[in-house]
C-alpha cells in the first residue's frame, strides 16, 4: 500500500533508506538541513520540501534519521518543526539513535497534539541501509507498529517490536554495548597477532571459524586488513552511543564495567582525529601505540 512519507535526515544512512522507500512505491518527500543533500534523492523520485513543518503537513508518516538527541528535539519540536505541521493521526518514526528518556519526552509532547511516535533505531551500517537489510528495533504503540510494518520492511530485513516508547532505543543501545565491545576486542586481537609477526590473513581465516567469529569480525576485519577505513558507522557516532549508554545506566543506578572502557577507547580514536572514519579505525590507534612501544 502506497503511503505519503516524509524523510528528514539524508546522511550516510538516510539517503539509501529514503531511496528504498521510493523503490517500494511510497510517495516520499524529503527535507534536510543541508539542502544540497536532497538533490540525489530528488533525482531518484522524491519531492523536495523547504522545512520540517512543510513535510509534516503533507505526510501520513514522518521519518527522522539524525545524529543525536538535540537534533531530533530541534527538528521535531522546534520552530518550523514537525510538531507545527503534523496532523492528528499522523505518525513520527524516529530512526536515529538517541536517549531513551528524550524519546519518551518527545513522544509525550507529540501525543498531546494527537500525533503518534515510534522509536526505531537501526543496526547494519551503510551496507544494510543500501541493501534494505537493516535490523530495526521498534518501540511505541503496538497498533501503530502493525500499521507501519510494511514501511519498516522496505528498509530492513529483521524488524522487531520491542515494547513501549523508548524500548527501541534501549534495545539498540544494548546492541551497541555488545557490538562495539566485540569490535574493540577484534582490533586488539589483530594488533596482538601483527606485533607477534603473524600473517593477519591467516589469523583471520583461523579465528573466523571458531568461537571468536562475529558480524564485526566477518565484516570489519577484512576492511582493516585492506586498510579500508571508510565509514559504515563513524567513530563519532560510536562514541555518542556509548555516552548514551552510560547516561542511561547512571539514571538506572546500574553498574557497568566493560562499557566505560569501550567508551574511552572510541573517544581516544575520536581525539586522534579518526572521528569521521569507520569504527574499524580504532585499529589505527592501537597500531600507532604498538609502533611507539616498539621504538
Amino acid at each position: 500500500m502506497k503511503t505519503k512519507i516524509s524523510f528528514i535526515g539524508l546522511g550516510l544512512m538516510g539517503n539509501p533508506m529514503s531511496k528504498n522507500l521510493i523503490k517500494a512505491g511510497h510517495e516520499v518527500t524529503v527535507w534536510n538541513r543541508t539542502a544540497s543533500r536532497m538533490d540525489d534523492v530528488v533525482d531518484a523520485g522524491a519531492q523536495r520540501a523547504t522545512s520540517a513543518r512543510q513535510v509534516a503537513m503533507q505526510s501520513e508518516v514522518i521519518i527522522t534519521m539524525l545524529s543525536d538527541s538535540p537534533d531530533v528535539e530541534e527538528v521535531v519540536l522546534g520552530k518550523e518543526g514537525v510538531i507545527e505541521g503534523a496532523t492528528p493521526g499522523s505518525v513520527v518514526i524516529d530512526m536515529s539513535t538517541i536517549s531513551p528518556s528524550t524519546t519518551r519526552s518527545i513522544a509525550d509532547k507529540l501525543k498531546e497534539e494527537g500525533v503518534e511516535m515510534m522509536d526505531a533505531p537501526v543496526s547494519g551500517g551503510v551496507n544494510g541501509a543500501v541493501s534494505g537489510t537493516l535490523s530495526i528495533m521498534v518501540g511505541g504503540p503496538r497498533p501503530v507498529f502493525d500499521r507501519c510494518l510494511t514501511i519498516f520492511e522496505a528498509m530492513g530485513k529483521r524488524v522487531t517490536y520491542c515494547g513501549d516508547a523508548g524500548m527501541g532505543q534501549i534495545t539498540k543501545l544494548a546492541n551497541n554495548i555488545v557490538a562495539l565491545g566485540n569490535l574493540a576486542a577484534a582490533c586488539e586481537g589483530l594488533v596482538f597477532a601483527k606485533r607477534a609477526g603473524a600473517d593477519l590473513d591467516t589469523v583471520l581465516s583461523a579465528i573466523s571459524g571458531g568461537a571468536a567469529d562475529s558480524w564485526m569480525l566477518e565484516n570489519l576485519a577484512p576492511k582493516i586488513l585492506a586498510q579500508d577505513f571508510e565509514p559504515g558507522f563513524m567513530i563519532d557516532l560510536a562514541e555518542k552511543d556509548m555516552r548514551l549508554v552510560l547516561e542511561s545506566a547512571a539514571d538506572m543506578k546500574l553498574p557497568l564495567f566493560t562499557t566505560p572502557q569501550v567508551s574511552r577507547l572510541f573517544r581516544s580514536a575520536q581525539q586522534a582525529g579518526f572521528g569521521q572514519e569507520g569504527t574499524q579505525a580504532y585499529f589505527k590507534v592501537l597500531e600507532k601505540l604498538a609502533d611507539n612501544d616498539a621504538s
